[in-house]
């Protein structure tokens, strides 16, 4: 399959929105830890937060070798 590359400044803007989408991600998982009482387990849907926060990261990075 051949995939075109974006252009620099798409390749720019779509990085930006996917590190503020890691960072709301992130926001999310501090906001479950912070109203569950240290005494009960951390739920699950926070490491799912903090898996989320990884992958957008991670294919924020992927554009940086795509511009």
């Amino acid at each position: 399959m051949n995939i075109p590359t974006p252009d620099a400044a798409t390749a720019t803007a779509l990085r930006a929105r996917l590190l503020a989408m890691a960072r709301r991600q992130d926001e999310l998982a501090a906001d479950l830890a912070a109203t569950t009482p240290y005494w009960q387990p951390q739920p699950w849907s926070l490491q799912g937060h903090h898996a989320a926060a990884d992958a957008l990261r991670a294919e924020a990075d992927l554009l940086l070798v795509a511009s």
